[in-house]
């Protein structure tokens, strides 16, 4: 009885395990939906930061959802983004969300950044924010000299 019992277990186990496996033709992934210009995108990020109902956790979000993007944003969504920054009173958030801008240039910052600062410069000054740089931001503050250097 229990030679039996084993003997089908084994064959069910080597059943179950080596099962073959079937080739098929590959289906080639179809998207759903169309497909978002630069400038619809911009437009519908642009809208998003005037709205005048728009509140700091809304602004975080889309900020958030920017930076998790492959791209650097436009300087149009930059001066909306800071509009919005100043009209819930939140200076810390556009600090952070410029330097986000800044990380976001990657390698190419030397290229990118002075260009995007040159073009948001009018909305900088108009609305009383420095920049991180301009704060000290991008020296580390309490850096210890390397021991090795001395």
């Amino acid at each position: 009885m229990l030679k039996s019992v084993s003997s089908r277990f084994v064959t069910v186990a080597r059943s179950a395990l080596l099962k073959t496996t079937r080739v098929s033709a590959a289906v080639p992934v179809r998207r759903h939906g169309t497909v978002e210009s630069d400038s619809d995108f911009d437009c519908r990020y642009i809208a998003y930061f005037n709205r005048p109902d728009i509140d700091g956790w809304e602004i975080r979000k889309a900020m958030n959802d920017l930076c998790g993007m492959d791209l650097v944003p436009d300087p149009q969504i930059i001066t909306a983004a800071l509009h919005a920054c100043r009209r819930v009173n939140d200076y810390a958030l556009a600090i952070r969300f410029l330097e986000a801008v800044k990380d976001k240039c990657g390698p190419k910052v030397k290229e990118i950044y002075p260009y995007v600062i040159q073009e948001i410069q009018p909305t900088l000054v108009e609305l009383g924010i420095d920049t991180p740089e301009e704060l000290g931001y991008d020296k580390p503050e309490l850096a210890l000299q390397n021991v090795y250097e001395m």
